[in-house]
């Protein structure tokens, strides 16, 4: 009998399904773009794109799926009552209108604490419950494990990784005891580890997406460490850098580093930990001046061993916080060489020196020493971009092996952390 395993993420841009067999071939995927979101509907869209996405799966895989895992977008949330029918509106991961609830809990709060941000889960749980029509809430909830209870019936179940802007403590297992004493804490979730079983499928959902009766809905994760699993690094010094709109860093690591200034902390991966920052510079930046086929066709004619003696930090506004703390840092672009194949060179060169710089940070924080890079992003296929990084870091670059966050959960629903060897 065949045996497949289904993940799915829901991304800022999208909704995703890969569904892959027994040698994590992919077998089957599905898509779904946002269309302009609409606030008052976010979490019904969610829910229709949920099905929509399983629906489209092919019936013969569908029906031998063993087990689903879906990520989300961290941080983005929703209180719901008993039914786990949410009481408002989710707020996106990007909301920060909790700013009144972070100066709370810099009272109670560790310093530095990675809840102590507008956007965290924890601030926008203290926001959500004091707004009217909340007295029935039971259940605080993020978007991945909302979505898995709508397949699963269990609401009130989390993941450590969604809960670590929560407050969780993953070195202790449990949450802190400040936390605890908040009035917020009944509707604290159960936190499992990511890809733990929780319940099968329910009947009626089953029937309704034509999935097996047996089929498990295991925890999830968040889509950034989905991306990562996805991207094939398994041992501590290998890294993932995401080369999207902004310059995302990750590095198992077999020691936890947390720096607060710099947006550093630490995810638990089986015995590792996952240190990540983000730099606000990244292939934004080069979309500013240049389409898709310009950096394609001007980037075959640069010569990446030669220095382009350009001293750029590629910003689009002014602001940076990793690898460089400097919320007043100005963009570095100029001199402008009349040359575009000169300037791409010069903006390539440098955030090939920001992801140097940001990997060095880490190990200076206490990070495992870089072995090795995979390239995530729209960036992981621009050879001369991929040599400068390779010389600056003195590492191996490649692409990463999968570029979904779908495949990295699909990986998480078939056997979670233990089957990828983060031990």
């Amino acid at each position: 009998m065949a045996e497949n395993w289904l993940g799915l993420d829901f991304g800022s841009s999208g909704a995703r399904a890969v569904v892959i067999g027994r040698q994590a071939e992919v077998l089957a995927e599905a898509r779904l773009d946002w269309g302009k979101p609409d606030p008052e509907r976010l979490a019904q869209d969610w829910r229709e794109t949920l099905f929509e996405l399983i629906s489209q799966i092919p019936f013969n895989y569908r029906a031998d799926l063993k087990a689903i895992a879906i990520d989300g977008t961290s941080s983005t949330s929703l209180l719901c009552d008993a039914e786990n029918r949410p009481l408002l509106p989710p707020l996106l991961y990007n909301d920060a209108r909790a700013e009144h609830e972070v100066q709370l809990l810099r009272e109670v709060a560790p310093p530095d604490h990675v809840t102590l941000s507008a956007t965290s889960s924890l601030a926008k749980l203290l926001w959500l419950q004091r707004q009217p029509g909340t007295r029935s809430a039971r259940h605080f909830t993020h978007q991945a494990n909302w979505l898995a209870a709508l397949l699963h019936g269990r609401p009130g179940i989390s993941d450590y990784h969604n809960s670590l802007k929560l407050g969780y403590d993953v070195e202790a297992m449990r949450y802190p005891d400040w936390l605890l004493n908040l009035p917020v804490a009944p509707l604290l979730p159960q936190v499992l580890e990511p890809g733990t079983v929780i319940a099968p499928v329910l009947d009626a959902m089953a029937k309704k997406l034509g999935v097996a009766k047996d089929c498990e809905i295991r925890a999830g994760t968040t889509d950034s460490i989905a991306a990562f699993l996805a991207a094939g690094a398994t041992l501590p010094g290998q890294a993932v850098t995401s080369l999207g709109s902004t310059l995302v860093l990750k590095l198992l690591s077999t020691t936890r580093v947390e720096a607060a200034e710099y947006g550093v902390y630490s995810h638990k991966l089986g015995k590792l930990w996952l240190a990540g920052g983000a730099s606000n510079a990244g292939g934004a930046v080069l979309r500013a001046f240049f389409s898709d086929e310009q950096l394609r066709v001007l980037s075959k004619r640069i010569a990446p061993a030669t220095p382009s003696g350009l001293d750029y930090y590629p910003l689009l506004t002014k602001g940076e916080r990793f690898p460089v703390n400097d919320p007043a840092l100005q963009p570095r672009l100029t001199p402008r060489p009349a040359d575009d194949v000169a300037f791409l060179h010069g903006l390539l060169e440098g955030l090939s020196r920001i992801e140097a710089r940001g990997y060095r940070l880490l190990e200076q924080l206490g990070a495992t020493p870089l072995l090795s890079v995979l390239s995530a992003g729209g960036g992981a296929t621009n050879p001369a971009w991929s040599a400068m990084r390779e010389k600056m870091m003195g590492v191996p670059v490649q692409a990463a092996k999968h570029g979904e966050a779908a495949y990295g959960a699909a990986l998480l629903a078939a056997g979670g952390t233990k089957l990828l060897c983060f031990e």
